[in-house]
Formats: C-alpha cells, structure tokens, sequence
C-alpha cells in the first residue's frame, strides 16, 4: 500500500474520491475562450430560439481555425453559461398589494378552435387570482378587467404592479414612464398606486408570471369548449373561487384566511363604478353607419349625417346622439367588418321600396313564413303600393316583438285583415267596452249636454237603401 493511500484512509471516514487539485489546461481552447464568452454575451439580445448552441459554437471555431473537440466546447459554454445567470432576491409581500398580467391561451368556441388572452391580478400576499377571459388586449379589456377583479376581491389593492404594456405606457423615459390617458382615467377614478417593472425584468412580477403559467395548465387544460365568453367567464371565476380553498407552501391556512387581511390593507370600492369603455366621437353617413375601431355599425336613417358619440365597451357598442341611446350593437373584433340592424333600414325603405329585396342590411334577415304570405297577398290585392304597405306592417316591429307581431299577422291573414292599421288593431289588448261606465264626476258642465239619438233613415238614403 502506497504511503500516500494510507494517509487518505488515516485522514478520512470514507474514501474522499479523485480530486482535481488545479483545473486542467486547455492549450486549444485558450486562445478562443473570450470569443466564446462574446458570443454567449451578444445572444442576450437575441431571441431565445436564434441563440447558439454549443454545437453551433464549436462549427464556428472550428471555421476560424479551432482544433479541439466538442466537448472541450460544450464543457467551456456550460461553465460560462452558469456563470453568466442571474440570481434574484427573494422580495416581501405586504397584504394589499397586486400584480397584473396578460396570457393566452386556446378555446374552442362554438366548435371552433382559437386563442384567446386572459386578464390575471393577484395578491401576492395571499396568491388569491382574478382570471377573466377576452376577444384580445386593449384599453376596454384591461379597464374591464380591474373593475371585475377588484369587484372580484371586494376591494381595490394600493399598489399595483405592472409590465411596460402599451395598454398603460405611452412612451419609456430611462425610470421613469409616460403613462397613456386610459391609464391615467382608470387610476384616477380608483386611487390606488401604481409600479412598472424595468424592461425585461418579469421577475419583479414573478407572483403573477408563475399564475399565468399555473391558470394556462390548470384552468384551460383540457382546452374548454364553450358556447361564448360569458359561459367561459363564468367557468373561470369558479375556479378562482375555489382556488381559494388550497394552501400555499409555508403557510398554516388557506389563502382564504390571507385574503382576509389582504381585504383589510385594500382601498374601498370607489362610490360611483368605473364605466370601462371607450368613447369617440364621430358622425354617422350617408349610410347611416357609424365607423369605430375599424368596423361599422348601422344607426336609425334618421340620424345619418348626424354627430354620433359610440361607447365601445368590451362585450357591445352603444350609439349615443343627444345625450340619448339610439342603437346598439354586439362589439366586433375581426377587421373591416359592417353590423346592420334591419329595423334602422324600414323608414328609409318605405320611401323607397322598390329597394326592399336589394337592401344589404336585410339580407339574412329571417322572418317567419306567415310574413311572406303577407307580403304576396299585399302586392296582389294593392297594386303598386304592396310593398309599401309591407313595410309598415314590418315597421311595427320598432315597438313591438317579433313574437307579438307574428301573431298579429296571423290573425290578420285568418280574418283578411291584412293592411298595416288592421294588423295594428290585435297588437293591443281587447277590452270588455261593456263593462265601461262613463262618469261625470269633476265634469259638471257636461251634465248640461244632450245627445240625440241617430236617425237611421238618414244613413238608409245615404247608401241608396230603404230604412
């Protein structure tokens, strides 16, 4: 036995195993190192998927004259890659605070397949999470995201946390930020607090990073299949709830018990709620269509050429003109796209009916079978003005149900009355004239008139007849 091994044995428990006492040198790696270290260094700006593997690295030594192996190459990246990595401080999480996130993630709606992008708040203090789904980000689906989350956690958290999102920032000035006007409305009606993480820093957020992550793989996996956002809304929001009931690592209770005093440190909900839409101002045309976000949408004839003030809240929009609502629409998020509502068109159509089986905003317009009889017995009984009693009759439609007047067109085809007054006539209720008594209480000076009874014979003679 070496005198060398027994030192060992005498100096150890247990055999201590190879070790280097000085690394090894590497006579052809040396010259190339620092040119290794500038490319791991230059893919930092660098998408994540166009960065060099250590394969790549060693092909482009190898060009400018390397002729080591690989795994010398590969050994040198790996040490210089865990070098370079960041390590983080661990951050305090003090009761009433948020961070506010986007993701996105796939729904099949309707049977069909496509993203969507989710809205996330949490409270770091008690991880409790607001998850609501939209058609996309922008202005209204982020202010109808807070008002829902704070509404949500009964309360608005006094400072919240932010990535550079262009919903919020207008422009980066070094620390500082310019904040866009939707921002700074939604702020200024809530009060609370605001911090944007430095550009490329998502970890100053890592709470509500690691949510989007966790609602991704365990709220839309399986991918939901859902009639349209309020069902899939309403899946989310219970599955908030009950995320309430799990306990985090470290703590003794549920996050239900944390929220608890989240809701204590929180500002009160503002008196007046916050109304998350965007309104703009603009004028219908000639058309009677009035353009936002780039898809129009129809307004009664009436109020062509007119100023329009539109409210595009996330889910509709709501025409406006003298301070009153005049139309409203389901919102439309793909591009170039035109909403017609056909009871705008009728008055128009009208005075001009030979356009009634032209006009684009009827078309797909389906009315129940009882209609088209009508329309055929009009214009067969009424020559060349059919179509125009038609359309009165369908004008009725601006007070009344489409259940209501099908009824009455019914009616009126069994009876013969089809024109637009007759058919008016069952939209109303009957009443018992019989049992009607006419008073004259408070009307003394009618107790002076006197009525005399009819002479029919007049009428006889009047329509050729004997009485």
């Amino acid at each position: 036995m070496h005198w060398l091994t027994l030192k060992k044995i005498l100096e150890h428990s247990e055999p201590p195993g190879y070790r280097r006492r000085k690394p090894r040198p590497a006579h052809k790696l040396g010259p190339y190192r620092e040119r290794i270290e500038q490319i791991l260094k230059d893919d930092q700006a660098m998408p994540r998927k166009q960065r060099h593997t250590a394969k790549r690295i060693w092909e482009r030594l190898r060009e400018a004259g390397f002729t080591g192996g690989y795994t010398a190459v590969r050994e040198a990246v790996r040490e210089l890659t865990q070098r370079q990595q960041e390590v983080f401080v661990p951050l305090v999480h003090r009761p009433g605070e948020a961070q506010m996130d986007f993701g996105h993630a796939l729904v099949k709606r309707n049977g069909v397949l496509r993203k969507v992008a989710f809205f996330v708040m949490a409270l770091p203090y008690s991880d409790a999470v607001y998850v609501q789904a939209f058609e996309r980000e922008c202005t209204e689906t982020f202010w109808e995201g807070h008002v829902q989350a704070f509404g949500f956690f009964g309360g608005v958290p006094r400072r919240i946390t932010y990535d550079n999102t262009k919903v919020a920032v207008s422009q980066i000035l070094g620390r500082e930020r310019r904040l866009t006007r939707g921002f700074l409305q939604l702020k200024s009606h809530h009060l609370f607090d605001h911090h944007f993480c430095h550009v490329r820093r998502g970890n100053e957020k890592g709470v509500v990073e690691g949510l989007v992550k966790f609602t991704r793989l365990n709220f839309f996996v399986p991918v939901p299949q859902v009639r349209d956002f309020d069902e899939l809304n309403a899946f989310l929001r219970e599955r908030c709830e009950a995320d309430r009931q799990r306990r985090l690592r470290g703590q003794t209770g549920a996050k239900a018990q944390l929220l608890v005093e989240d809701q204590a440190a929180f500002l009160p909900l503002p008196a007046v709620p916050f109304e998350a839409c965007r309104r703009v101002s603009t004028t219908a045309s000639s058309l009677s269509l009035v353009r936002f976000d780039s898809n129009d949408y129809s307004v009664p004839v009436r109020w062509a050429h007119h100023p329009i003030v539109v409210k595009g809240y996330c889910d509709q929009v709501i025409l406006c003109a003298d301070g009153n609502e005049i139309a409203r629409h389901a919102r439309i998020w793909e591009a170039e796209q035109v909403s017609f509502e056909p009871l705008h068109y009728l008055a128009l159509l009208e005075r001009k009916p030979g356009a009634l089986d032209h006009a684009r905003p009827l078309q797909g317009w389906t009315l129940p079978q009882c209609f088209a009889l009508l329309r055929r017995r009009l214009e067969a009984e009424r020559l060349g003005d059919g179509t125009r009693e038609y359309i009165k009759v369908l004008r009725l439609l601006e007070r009344h149900s489409l259940p209501q007047l099908r009824q009455a067109t019914q009616r009126g085809l069994e009876v013969g009355a089809i024109t637009r007054d007759a058919i008016a006539q069952f939209l109303y209720p009957r009443e018992d004239w019989r049992a009607t008594v006419f008073s004259l209480d408070g009307h003394p000076h009618l107790r002076q008139v006197r009525v005399d009874a009819p002479q029919l014979s007049a009428y006889a003679e009047l329509v050729g007849g004997v009485a």
